[in-house]
């Protein structure tokens, strides 16, 4: 996979234009010396050192293969189920449960992945751990909050664990003549997912006028929305000759991810408004926790999964 020529490109493309993003904050930081531009300054410093430590991890998991690119999400979804549990209303009758959540259900999920099981992945807790939890929860007697405490759980799994594990799972496809075609394929994702993130933050910083939803997230425009995804649509489309889909087709899945990125970022920005924080965590400078920085992959990496499998016929 190393020596792979157009996955080589594309992460050079991506080093590159950190690079770019590098010089012109360090020209930024040089002009605007007032003391009204240095909280902007120092965020957009602290944004691109940590898209800096992301980009080196995620490459290198990348270039090791399979192997690395499992464990490295394995991580992060349990890193977010920490998150979301920590901001939910759970009592000593869940101890158990997270248990199994954390320790026996988030490791056996990724393990199937890297064992490339598909019937197992993929049902493995939208079915077995969907039934299990509340039973398990059930048999210790505590009933005040059951449904609340159990949809938590339910929801947890799903959002950290499976949907980002999708991710990964798209390792497990085959690219007909091209061993390396299932991880350009992710990166792809990556790239035009987080990308569209960006790009909408800069689009609607610089036009921002409309907002769309200013009770769920007050930040987010109409101007920003459609100049992010239009963006974002057109460098999923100049990508094409890394995947094994047409430009048009690439467009499509481009603009497709976007719409479900944009969405699942609506959708954790509900769930933090509900528990009255603003960041999931702390744990990325200038990015707030795992969940902040992948709450659009858990939306896009599913439907990206199951539309290049099945529409694209890469099983």
């Amino acid at each position: 996979m190393m020596s792979d020529r157009e996955l080589g490109w594309m992460i050079g493309a991506v080093i590159g234009v950190l690079v770019i993003a590098s010089i012109v904050t360090w020209m930024l930081s040089q002009r605007l010396t007032e003391e009204r531009h240095r909280d902007l300054i120092g965020n957009l410093v602290a944004r691109v050192k940590a898209w800096w430590g992301m980009i080196l991890i995620f490459g290198a998991s990348v270039l090791t293969g399979g192997t690395g690119t499992v464990i490295l999400f394995c991580v992060l979804s349990f890193f977010a189920l920490r998150e979301f549990v920590t901001l939910s209303p759970t009592t000593r009758g869940d101890h158990r449960v997270l248990i199994w959540m954390f320790y026996i259900i988030t490791p056996l999920q990724y393990y199937f992945i890297w064992d490339q099981w598909y019937g197992m992945y993929t049902i493995l807790i939208p079915v077995y751990a969907f039934l299990l939890l509340p039973a398990r929860s059930a048999l210790v007697g505590e009933t005040e909050h059951f449904l609340q405490r159990t949809a938590i759980t339910q929801w947890a799994l799903m959002i950290c664990v499976y949907c980002l594990s999708m991710a990964p799972a798209i390792l497990t496809l085959n690219v007909e003549g091209d061993t390396a075609g299932p991880a350009k394929l992710l990166l792809f994702l990556v790239i035009v997912v987080q990308g569209s993130d960006v790009l909408q933050y800069t689009w609607g910083k610089l036009l921002g006028r409309h907002k769309i939803s200013p009770r769920v997230s007050p930040n987010k425009t109409w101007e920003g929305f459609i100049g992010g995804i239009a963006s974002a649509t057109l460098i999923g489309t100049a990508l094409w000759w890394a995947t094994p889909f047409n430009p048009w087709q690439a467009a499509t899945m481009a603009l497709i991810v976007c719409l479900m990125g944009f969405l699942g970022g609506l959708v954790m920005s509900s769930i933090k408004r509900d528990r009255g924080v603003k960041d999931f965590g702390h744990t990325i400078a200038g990015h707030g926790g795992i969940l902040d920085r992948v709450d659009s992959l858990i939306f896009a990496a599913p439907i990206f999964f199951h539309l290049a499998r099945y529409y694209f016929d890469l099983a």
